[in-house]
């Protein structure tokens, strides 16, 4: 099995997106994996697991756009701003679904997000929920996010509602609930997440961990994470450009996928032809 691409994983509540990534690293043998942003612990869903030399594939994807199925609890406030943190805060309401659609409207857009105090987000090389584990708050900055929709699935019961939220990455899924809450005039905590999408990735593609540690799962290959015609090298044009070198091509300026023959390289740069190699994956 070729050892370099994607794995998509339906990850479950309970495991690590680490352990995650490990397992497939034990099963494949690879020397290298890392994942495309990480699911809490308690987060359930798509995690997309680089393996060899896809893993330099993290900042490329880092920024693309997910989606999430989530379900939201009103009139409850907690540390961690979910369910398994600890009660800060309770108030007797009765949200009703015509304010909860309100809220979502004005839920969208761009705007800055403060990040919830137990996050894995580092400060001075600290990481947040580390810091908050021990009873020091770390100052955190707010983060320009974009929410491009809020939509309302279903009540499930008094206060508690399901929603399909499409955002921009470094989106906090529990900080939503704790501002949709605010705009409502009472707490609000993050009862479950699912993450269905990542980028093109789709969690209807994923596999169980199970059906991984059975080799009942498909490698995504780099070269087909693009969208780009193709360069072909030869062997001594391959050499070249590994070594750093610029090659003449007769190309439109432009992004390719380059090859230097059956080997996807990476991709390439073309400027008045001139070709380059921005990012190299062997």
């Amino acid at each position: 099995m070729q050892n370099n691409g994607i794995v998509l994983v339906n990850k479950k509540a309970g495991m690590s997106s680490n352990t995650a990534v490990n397992i497939v690293k034990r099963v494949l043998g690879a020397k290298k994996c890392g994942h495309l942003g990480t699911l809490d612990l308690e987060g359930e869903g798509l995690l997309p697991v680089t393996v060899g030399s896809a893993t330099k594939l993290f900042d490329y994807f880092l920024q693309k756009d997910k989606t999430y199925q989530t379900t939201f609890v009103f009139g409850i406030e907690t540390d961690t701003l979910d369910a398994s943190g600890k009660v800060l805060n309770m108030q007797d309401c009765d949200i009703s679904e015509k304010d909860v659609l309100r809220v979502c409207k004005e839920m969208t857009g761009k705007m800055k997000q403060m990040p919830p105090q137990y996050s894995a987000k580092k400060i001075n090389g600290k990481v947040a929920y580390k810091e908050a584990r021990q009873g020091k708050a770390v100052e955190l900055l707010p983060k320009e996010i974009e929410i491009y929709e809020i939509k309302l699935l279903r009540k499930e019961c008094k206060n508690t509602y399901t929603f399909e939220i499409s955002c921009s990455s470094g989106t906090y899924i529990r900080s939503i609930a704790r501002d949709m809450a605010e705009k409502l005039s009472t707490y609000g905590i993050m009862h479950c997440i699912l993450r269905t999408r990542c980028g093109d990735f789709n969690l209807k593609d994923a596999y169980t961990i199970d059906e991984i540690k059975n080799n009942k799962f498909k490698i995504i290959p780099c070269e087909s994470l693009f969208d780009f015609k193709s360069i072909m090298l030869d062997k001594l044009q391959t050499e070249r450009i590994l070594n750093g070198q610029t090659l003449l091509v007769d190309a439109k300026n432009g992004t390719f996928k380059v090859f230097g023959g059956e080997l996807f390289l990476g991709l390439g740069e073309v400027e008045e032809n001139k070709l380059k190699l921005k990012l190299r994956l062997i």
